[in-house]
């Protein structure tokens, strides 16, 4: 069932969102060869905890094997759900960060590619292309027009570059919980519903320099691109307003 929000739950939200595009504002210098992404990790839960949040993706998932980290860093052919570890940032990585917080009950959700250091031209090519998803996508995002629009949008401008959209992940509704109705699919598939005023989703493009195939690993969580080639990330959480569409994280 697709909650729409009301004045006060989307200023709720909107506040939630500031600070999780402020905490990513500090967060860049640190995001650099030579650091370890669990560093990155620590860094993360303490200034959540700091303003007075909690991180939304802690815990979530499985009770057998719950997400363990505060926020996914998906490292080059790893696309989503990045487990933080000792791993140490390279020189040329394509570097996604994927984080929620949640403030009194209020959840956001982002997440950015980070190119740390010098990249190569064709990791750079592809993480500007998928940005440019990301906003095709909230361009598409009209109070009255169908959701699916989105998703020609994002799949559109991925296909003219000729990369592979992932299509076993999507976007979502978000708030509330963490992940809500309507899912918001990459790709046309699936309902197609009237976006209405009140409606609040993530659009998060999963963009493959290769194949769309997907492959999770071992550990249950990092999903990675079938053909060991580069992925990218972006997203962005945004309200549907009946005159406009804003973007809370931006």
């Amino acid at each position: 069932m697709i909650r729409l929000k009301n004045e006060k739950q989307i200023a709720g939200i909107r506040t939630s969102c500031k600070l999780l595009s402020t905490m990513y504002k500090e967060l860049l210098p640190l995001v650099k060869p030579g650091v370890e992404t669990l560093e990155i990790d620590r860094w993360v839960r303490a200034w959540i905890k700091k303003v007075g949040g909690k991180p939304a993706f802690l815990g979530v998932g499985p009770k057998k094997n719950p997400y363990p980290a505060a926020i996914c860093i998906s490292i080059n052919e790893e696309v989503i759900h990045g487990i933080p570890s000792k791993r140490k940032i390279a020189a040329g990585d394509l570097v996604s960060l994927d984080c929620g917080i949640d403030l009194d009950g209020f959840i956001s959700d982002q997440a950015i590619t980070v190119e740390a250091g010098k990249v190569s031209d064709a990791a750079h090519a592809l993480n500007v292309a998928t940005r440019e998803c990301l906003y095709k996508g909230i361009a598409a995002a009209k109070a009255g027009d169908r959701l699916l629009q989105i998703a020609r949008a994002v799949q559109g401008h991925a296909v003219e570059h000729n990369y592979g959209v992932v299509q076993e992940f999507c976007g979502h509704g978000v708030g509330l919980a963490l992940h809500e109705d309507p899912q918001v699919p990459n790709y046309p598939h699936g309902p197609n519903p009237r976006m209405s005023g009140g409606l609040v989703i993530a659009i998060e493009p999963m963009i493959n320099q290769g194949t769309s195939d997907v492959e999770i690993l071992e550990d249950g969580w990092t999903v990675v691109t079938s053909d060991g080639r580069l992925s990218s990330h972006w997203e962005h959480t945004i309200a549907i307003f009946s005159d406009h569409t804003e973007i809370l994280t931006e």
